[in-house]
């Protein structure tokens, strides 16, 4: 009784692997789907449609996009002084060298 149970159950993985093989695009059908990210979308819903609510966001937005900038202009900062420390340390005649 067990034996044509393990070679049905060796067949059935002999064909899905072959299913996957060969029909890709079957098995990403039949497979199960991740649930959608339902919150994400009403979250965009609600910018399109409630003008109060876009305005914060894009105000929110705006400002994360300057404090990222800030934060990277200071690291330019930080990495031409460490620059400027090294030129110094290998040869003082060129550290004045003006950066482009």
């Amino acid at each position: 009784m067990t034996l044509p149970l393990i070679r049905l159950v060796f067949a059935a993985g002999v064909v899905q692997a072959r299913l996957r093989r060969y029909l890709p695009r079957l098995t990403r059908i039949l497979a199960p789907q991740p649930p959608g990210l339902p919150a994400l979308f009403a979250e965009l819903q609600r910018i399109e449609s409630d003008l109060a609510y876009r305005t914060r966001f894009f105000a929110g937005l705006n400002a994360a996009v300057a404090e990222r900038n800030a934060e990277r202009i200071a690291e330019l900062e930080a990495l031409r002084t460490a620059l400027d420390q090294l030129q110094n340390l290998v040869s003082p005649a060129t550290a004045s060298v003006p950066y482009d």
